[in-house]
């Protein structure tokens, strides 16, 4: 029976969109899960239902979690309470300097559906502190890349084998 991962994501620099698509060809080279790459303003809570298990992905903004990622959480949370519990999730965030805020507002989120962490959230810093900087589109390093189709992967073998 194929299983289904869905990748929910955000950007608005690029950053966490390649975070986001280096997780999906990372999960695509497991047989028998399928892959939904989708952007956040599109997603909505029958996404959520049809899948097994979920990334996040979204840039850090002004300390918290973008304002796209949130309003994908505010549609989806209630009409999900309580129908999705134990699937697991993965966190990835793209932030210039810190992320922590994002990713602790994520976990909230998450322990209030009841989800269950896969593995450790993964911060990608690309030291932007200059609005300049900030706003500038941005270009993530293979190294991070690789990391992130690494999760994409272990997240997808995980759940085929039943054991996240």
């Amino acid at each position: 029976m194929t299983k289904t991962l869905l990748i929910v994501w955000h950007s608005m620099t690029g950053g966490a969109r390649q975070l986001a698509q280096a997780a999906a060809e990372g999960a695509a080279r497991e047989d028998g899960v399928s892959v939904v790459l989708k952007p956040a303003r599109e997603t909505g809570p029958d996404d959520l239902l049809a899948a097994d298990a979920y990334m996040f992905v979204c840039p850090e903004n002004l300390a918290a979690i973008a304002g796209v990622m949130k309003d994908f959480f505010d549609r989806c949370y209630y009409p999900a309470l309580g129908r999705i519990d134990a699937r697991p999730y993965v966190t990835l965030v793209c932030a210039g300097t810190d992320g922590e805020s994002a990713v602790r507002q994520i976990a909230r989120i998450a322990t209030g559906w009841r989800l269950k962490p896969a593995a450790d959230p993964r911060i990608v810093l690309t030291r932007a502190d200059t609005p300049e900087a900030i706003l500038a589109p941005k270009v993530i390093g293979p190294e991070e890349l690789e990391a992130c189709r690494d999760m994409g992967h272990a997240l997808a073998a995980g759940l085929q084998m039943g054991i996240v």
